[in-house]
């Protein structure tokens, strides 16, 4: 994507051309921003820009294109120090309002407020109240993780496919019914709306728009050079089931949770759960319930689905031994369940998600 930004010149007709300036890439931050959303694209920018230049090795000259590169830049509600939340402080020198540029990219960070009901993403008004503004007239809009809240409410998303991070996209889709929320994808594109999953996707999303801008070539020796996939070989569903729910305060179901992780391809019923806890069958499903927020018997396939993916990721065993394995009581239940839940089939899942 070239600049949409003027070279400034008084030139006269017959004076050489300015080259064009670099891809303006503004990030809103606000404190206690997660850092890595901040630094990791811009790293995968920093790295273009050495490459574009020929700066940055031998071979870089095929892929010389001068002042073609990117210039990332952080705004904020104030200048000065930002604290993030790993503790590792910003230096921010633009406010929000007063940079009169049209930025090529905005990059929206985020971060995700961890309490017993579990994740939350924050929403920062201020950067709402600034997108709502700016957005409309960037030539694109990216936003990383928990940002896609962020995005949504300032009315960017409305209309379009989007992605967040696994343990909040039940919210966006909820809050936000005007988008189409993608659960497992690492990124999407939709328009000129980009979004990502957590934290590190935000690399994966950084050189997406690098391939866009310059090529797959560029973007694939970007990764090589940092030692990351050019696309990630799954989803977000990667994330294993335990994780996926509260951790509950009851030790007993706690350990009742490993047990049936260790244990898929036994008689896992809620009569059989609940004696090994020593209640009714009634109680114990109020009592799980209320622990994972769950029922015992989506617990149990979710584990089962989880297991079996991880089979078919990285053994060679066939389709007809994995759904036994498991706890399956047919192939044919492993299919309905890999249709309702990936909505995919194992034979498919397995031909794009081997590892190996």
């Amino acid at each position: 994507m070239q600049s949409s930004r003027s070279t400034p010149s008084t030139a006269s007709p017959t004076s050489v051309a300015l080259p064009p300036l670099p891809h303006l890439v503004l990030i809103p931050v606000f404190p206690g921003v997660n850092a890595l959303d901040v630094t990791g694209p811009a790293e995968v920018f920093a790295l273009a820009g050495h490459l574009l230049a020929g700066e940055a090795g031998p071979g870089a000259e095929a892929f010389r294109r001068p002042g073609a590169g990117y210039e990332v830049r952080m705004v904020a509600a104030r200048r000065g120090r930002v604290e993030t939340f790993s503790g590792i402080p910003l230096h921010v020198t633009e406010v929000f309002g007063e940079r009169p540029d049209r930025p090529d990219t905005l990059l929206v960070p985020g971060r995700m407020d961890v309490g017993p009901e579990g994740p939350v993403p924050r929403v920062d008004e201020a950067v709402v109240a600034w997108l709502r503004a700016t957005g409309p007239e960037a030539g694109r809009v990216a936003s990383v993780c928990a940002g896609a809240h962020v995005t949504a409410a300032a009315g960017l998303l409305d209309g379009h496919r989007a992605t967040t991070h696994w343990a909040t996209a039940g919210q966006l889709a909820a809050a936000h019914r005007a988008v189409a929320v993608e659960a497992d994808a690492i990124f999407v594109r939709s328009g000129r709306m980009w979004t990502s999953a957590g934290l590190t996707a935000s690399m994966d999303l950084a050189l997406a728009l690098v391939a866009e801008d310059h090529g797959d070539d560029l973007a694939r020796e970007i990764a090589r050079i940092m030692v990351m996939y050019l696309q990630r070989p799954g989803g977000q569903s990667q994330f294993s089931v335990p994780l996926a729910h509260r951790a509950g305060t009851r030790e007993d179901v706690r350990a009742l949770r490993r047990w049936i992780g260790e244990n898929v391809g036994a008689d896992l019923s809620v009569p059989v759960l609940a004696g090994r806890l020593a209640m009714s069958e009634r109680h114990f499903g109020r009592v799980f319930q209320g622990e994972t927020g769950t029922t015992p018997g989506s617990f149990v396939e979710e584990t089962r689905l989880e297991t079996a993916r991880r089979l078919l990721e990285r053994t060679d065993r066939l389709v007809e031994d994995v759904a036994p394995a498991c706890g399956f009581g047919s192939v044919e239940t492993l299919y309905r369940v890999f249709r309702d839940r990936l909505g995919t089939t194992p034979t498919e899942y397995r031909r794009r998600f081997r590892l190996g």
